[in-house]
Formats: structure tokens, C-alpha cells, sequence
């Protein structure tokens, strides 16, 4: 039996794209990865140290290349673009990676037009928007990675209040991947009861607790990483893992990647963080989960923001 080889490629050697590669070449999901880079040295020096290790792992080939290297991927991870400056707004931000994505995503597509596209760069809602219309990818094939390391972060939070298993607890940060982002807390459940029921019955150490706090708490989880390290890298990185994974293994699981809306919650021509399944065909399905009220609310307030920095670009 032949088995296919799996090709993917990473845009961009920095903090994540170089995590992403380090926890891709660990998981031996990929037989071949490329590390594109506008700075060639470090794309090649990351390259390199990475290939030092494979006697440890599974067989992989990683090699630093230009875009013709990409050809035939699987899967593309976008990691590039501009970091945000001290005084910078979001606008001048997507404007600068507007720039950068007109001069990446046609070079993609020409090498590999069967391929997924995973954009992980900042603000990824948006850049992923940027770049299905770039593409002319279908939808489906143009995934961002949304609110998916939020949602962990906010799984971790809960299990560290209730001391139990993070992957016990059921619920979903989403909208857009930044400050306007919001806690399912009307679906969040534990043991199959809902977290009120749960804190009632079970849990008895919920003075003070606040559902606020903890989404506080989650929203500014970068920024304080930001602040003590420099950069976000790991977490990102086990993230899109496994996105690639369901993607790879075509699971089915619901992830709440950063999906093109089109009329689900009343919402149209946005990408935002929201439960989809994804399996080998990128994003097979959103689901429109029974949001409460405060919730839908919450949805379209992110989906406006989101739309009226989009409005301000020559796309």
C-alpha cells in the first residue's frame, strides 16, 4: 500500500512559526516541512537546528526554501507579518500586513493550489478574511486559527479553579481573536451539568468567583505573556498542531478556528472564532450553537468591530 506523503510548509521563522515547526516535527505528522522566511540566515539556522534532532523522532525532511519550495503542500501555516508597535492601532497594523499577505498569498496559491491555508499571523481574523480573498481559495480551505488557544486558555483557568481535568470541561471562547472576544458560559458545562449547576451542587469553592474575571483573565493572557517573555509561542504552537492533526486524521472535531460566516448567528462575510468541524477538507461544517442573548449580542458586537476596521482596506 502507498502511503502519502504529507508536505507542509511555514511562512515565517520567528518565535511561532519556529515553535510551530519544533512541535510539528514532533508530532510525525509531516514527511516533508519547508521554513519560508524573508530573512533566508534564519530560516536556514532554524532549519538546521531542527534537522539536528530527527535522529530522536520520527523520519522528517525540514529545509529552509523560497516559495517555489512550497510546491505541492498540503498545508501552508502563515505565520508572517508585522508585529504591533508601542502607539500602533490595529488599523496600521492590518494595514502594514495588508501589504505583506498581497506579496505572500499569490506565491502560495501558484505553488500549491489544492493546498489548506492556515493563517496564525496577527490580527488573525482578519488577515485570514484577507487572505480568502486573496486566494480565491473556497471558505472551506481558508481556515484561521481563531479563538482556539483562547478557548484552552479559559479550559485551564476553569480546571485550575475546580482542581480538575482541563479536557473534562466543555465550553468555547469566541469572536474575534482579541479584545471583543467572549466566554459560551450559557454552554459551558462540566460532568454534563452547566457550570452554574456544578459550582451549586460540586464544587463549593466559588466565592468570589466571577465569570468576568476569568474572561479577563483569558483576553489579557498574551498581553501579560508578552510582557514577561517577549512573545507567545508555545501554547500557539500545541494549537495548531492540532488543528493539522484533525485535519490530517479528517476527525471531525470541533474547534473553534476562525470560519468565513455566511448567515449563521445573523452574521455575513466575516471570519471569526466559532465551533466548526474540521476534518480533510479544511472547515466541513460551522455550527450554530444556541447562544443566549447577552451571547448573540456579544457575537455581533465582535463581528462589527471586525467589519469596520475591513471596510477601512484596499482589499
Amino acid at each position: 500500500m502507498h502511503l502519502k506523503k504529507i508536505k507542509m510548509s511555514i511562512i515565517g521563522a520567528g518565535n511561532v512559526g519556529s515553535t510551530i515547526a519544533f512541535s510539528l516535527i514532533t508530532s510525525g505528522m509531516a514527511s516533508e516541512i519547508v521554513i519560508v522566511d524573508i530573512n533566508k540566515e534564519k530560516a536556514i539556522g532554524e532549519a538546521m537546528d531542527l534537522s539536528h534532532g530527527i535522529s530522536f523522532i520520527k523520519p522528517v525532511e525540514i529545509y529552509a526554501g523560497d516559495y517555489k519550495d512550497t510546491e505541492g503542500s498540503d498545508i501552508v501555516i502563515i505565520t508572517a507579518g508585522m508585529g504591533q508597535k508601542p502607539g500602533e492601532t490595529r488599523l496600521d497594523l492590518v494595514q502594514k500586513n495588508l501589504a505583506v499577505f498581497k506579496s505572500i498569498i499569490p506565491e502560495l496559491i501558484k505553488y500549491s493550489p489544492d493546498s489548506i491555508l492556515l493563517v496564525v499571523s496577527n490580527p488573525v481574523d482578519i488577515l485570514t478574511y484577507i487572505t480568502y480573498k486573496l486566494s480565491g481559495f473556497p471558505s472551506n480551505r481558508v481556515i484561521g486559527s481563531g479563538t482556539v488557544l483562547d478557548t484552552s486558555r479559559f479550559k485551564f483557568l476553569l480546571g485550575k479553579h475546580f482542581n480538575i481535568d482541563q479536557r473534562n470541561i466543555h465550553s468555547y471562547i469566541m469572536g474575534e481573536h482579541g479584545d471583543t472576544e467572549f466566554a459560551a458560559w450559557s454552554l459551558t458545562s462540566i460532568a454534563g451539568m452547566n457550570i452554574k449547576e456544578y459550582c451549586r451542587l460540586l464544587c463549593g469553592n466559588c466565592e468570589g468567583f466571577t465569570e468576568l474575571k476569568v474572561l479577563d483573565e483569558v483576553r489579557g493572557a498574551a498581553y501579560e505573556v508578552i510582557q514577561r517573555k517577549g512573545a507567545t509561542n508555545y501554547a500557539i504552537a500545541l494549537a495548531i498542531r492540532r488543528i493539522i492533526e484533525a485535519i490530517l486524521r479528517d476527525e471531525n472535531s470541533i474547534l473553534t478556528v476562525s470560519s468565513m460566516l455566511t448567515g449563521q448567528y445573523g452574521i455575513n462575510d466575516i471570519y471569526m472564532g466559532v465551533p466548526s468541524i474540521i476534518g480533510a477538507n479544511g472547515i466541513n461544517r460551522i455550527l450554530e450553537l444556541p447562544l443566549n442573548e447577552d451571547e448573540q449580542n456579544s457575537l455581533k458586537k465582535s463581528s462589527t468591530t471586525l467589519k469596520e476596521l475591513i471596510e477601512k482596506l484596499d482589499i
